[in-house]
């Protein structure tokens, strides 16, 4: 079983990725951010939706939203949290690696560093294409990952984040191959046992990035460092690509 196949990690680990504190933050970034900011009506896919943490407030700014996810654990979450919000939202259960719903997305969006899971490179790359064949012509893809170069400048000791009732989760990071991939081990401590995981996924630079959606066939690619819509620079928290299908050329 890879990683990201295990429903038991997605549970165990939801409260230290997928906090409360965490989702009040995406509900106002929403809310104030360009890059999200979308007319009335768009079709928008969340590709690796997770807990609906952006799906609820999407809604709310009037999309017709679609969030896809492989964790029954995380689409569950979803969609008590697009009750409790109020909101109309599609969910399905799907892998990016093969899920295409052609020419249908206004949109469609890969948050939180959802993208770059796949052991084969090759993979990932079909991942873009997914979201380009799903995408109508004239339509955007944002992808939202920690950047190679961002991730230089922090990376070093173990992190430990406190859960309530005590708990606390130890993080690890390790850079792989040269700067390819990187490995996070995560150590969960709750009730005096300790359950431990590890996640890989690939590391791009902004220029790799870039490079892989050209080849996917985008055209406007650029690249932002917050969803602000600031540069990519020596400031940046993040490494957002967006990428536009093309439109048809007049025959």
């Amino acid at each position: 079983m890879n990683w990201y196949e295990d429903d038991d990690f997605w549970s165990d680990f939801a409260e230290t990725m997928f906090s409360e504190r965490r989702r009040a933050d995406v509900e106002v970034l929403v809310g104030g951010s360009s890059l999200l900011r979308f007319p009335a009506g768009s079709r928008v896919l969340d590709l690796c939706c997770g807990p609906g943490l952006y799906l609820v407030p999407l809604a709310r700014a009037g999309s017709a939203v679609t969030g896809v996810d492989l964790s029954p654990a995380m689409l569950k979450r979803a969609d008590a949290a697009c009750d409790a919000a109020g909101v109309d939202v599609r969910l399905v259960r799907g892998d990016m690696l093969t899920y295409v719903e052609p020419e249908t997305y206004d949109v469609v969006l890969n948050l939180f560093t959802s993208f770059g899971y796949f052991d084969d490179p090759r993979d990932n790359e079909c991942v873009l294409r997914n979201a380009h064949d799903s995408l109508v012509p004239g339509g955007r893809l944002l992808v939202d990952v920690m950047g190679k170069e961002v991730l230089a400048g922090w990376i070093g000791r173990p992190q430990v984040v406190d859960l309530d009732g005590g708990a606390y989760v130890l993080q690890r990071d390790t850079v792989l191959d040269s700067w390819t991939r990187l490995r996070t081990d995560w150590t969960l401590v709750r009730d005096g046992e300790a359950r431990a995981a590890s996640i890989t996924s690939f590391l791009y630079s902004a220029a790799e990035l870039s490079a892989l959606f050209e080849a996917a066939g985008f055209t406007d690619v650029r690249c932002y460092g917050d969803f602000d819509g600031g540069p990519y620079d020596n400031h940046s928290k993040r490494l957002i690509v967006t990428g536009t299908r093309p439109e048809l050329s007049a025959s």
